[in-house]
């Protein structure tokens, strides 16, 4: 994914918590939840994993695809995530596992010990 895409993204809890977003970094967004920093939502449900995403081109589709979906009910959203994810799998764990930031894109690097792949 080239980093001037934006993203809709779904994260999921643990015990099936959802939230939606827009971000134009989205394993950036996915670690700063899963270090409860991404929302006060998220780091209260421990809204940590990322288990759906789509890419626009341009910030007015997917922010009006963020709010299309935040519009849905919840049966829905999870059938979406299913349909893509089936597992409901951490979409962000092979990203983590082989991080190496570019500075040209504006992607801070992560700290070692707040990593949980250690």
């Amino acid at each position: 994914m080239k980093p001037h895409h934006y993203c809709v993204y779904i994260m999921a809890s643990l015990s099936g918590t959802l939230y939606v977003g827009v971000t134009n970094n989205v394993w950036q967004r996915s670690w700063d939840h899963n270090l409860g920093e991404g929302s006060i939502f998220s780091k209260r449900y421990a809204v940590n994993r990322l288990v759906y995403y789509e890419t626009f081109q341009y910030v007015n589709n997917a922010i009006a695809r963020e709010k299309e979906l935040k519009g849905w009910r919840r049966s829905k959203k999870m059938a979406l995530i299913k349909g893509m994810n089936p597992g409901w799998l951490d979409l962000s764990v092979d990203f983590r596992n082989r991080f190496k930031p570019d500075s040209s894109v504006g992607v801070r690097r992560i700290p070692r010990s707040a990593r949980n792949d250690k």
